[in-house]
């Protein structure tokens, strides 16, 4: 083999640094592309969490909503059964009642009269003091049932003076019904 001259180990020399860039640029262009793509995973995965984010705001306003007016009114759907649901708001308002100090005559439980939103109606007479007759008025929304007050009747009790004699007709309403609005309106 003949020996190299001067000019050939120069263009040898240059072919080798040639390909070292372009060697290095390679690698270097795949880390880019590399990296590129996960920053753009990493900025999708950050809009799907800001849309995720957009999609549950309004449910934590609902909810925070119910929780108030669950607090509020001391009102637990879970424990609601349309079986006993009656028989407990009428139990709740016997308490109440006899907690404020009022007398209870007769109680009527019947059933509802239509195939509209109430399961049942509640009939209560009874006598007692103005404010207590007022302020079992006022908790009944407090009580935690679905009730709603259909008739109330206040007489003045002639043989106790500051009581009175009333006639109270409560709707107990069916939750069923009102959680599905289409069947309210079939």
């Amino acid at each position: 083999m003949r020996p190299l001259t001067q000019r050939d180990q120069r263009a040898i020399r240059y072919g080798a640094i040639g390909l070292g860039i372009y060697l290095v640029l390679f690698c270097v262009f795949h880390v880019w592309k590399f990296f590129e793509h996960r920053r753009s995973d990493y900025k999708d995965l950050i809009q799907q969490a800001r849309s995720l984010k957009d999609q549950i705001e309004p449910y934590q306003t609902k909810i925070l909503v119910v929780q108030k007016l669950m607090k509020e009114y001391h009102l637990d759907p879970a424990r609601l059964s349309e079986a006993s649901v009656v028989a407990q708001a009428s139990e709740a308002i016997q308490d109440e009642a006899n907690a404020d100090g009022i007398a209870l005559g007769a109680i009527h439980e019947s059933p509802a009269q239509s195939a509209g939103p109430e399961l049942a109606t509640i009939h209560i007479q009874g006598n007692g003091p103005v404010k207590a007759m007022l302020t079992l008025l006022d908790r009944l929304q407090r009580l935690g049932y679905p009730l709603v007050i259909d008739s109330v009747q206040v007489t003045p009790n002639n043989m106790q003076p500051g009581q009175v004699k009333f006639d109270l007709t409560i709707a107990v309403l069916d939750f069923e019904q009102w959680k599905n609005p289409e069947a309210a309106h079939a």
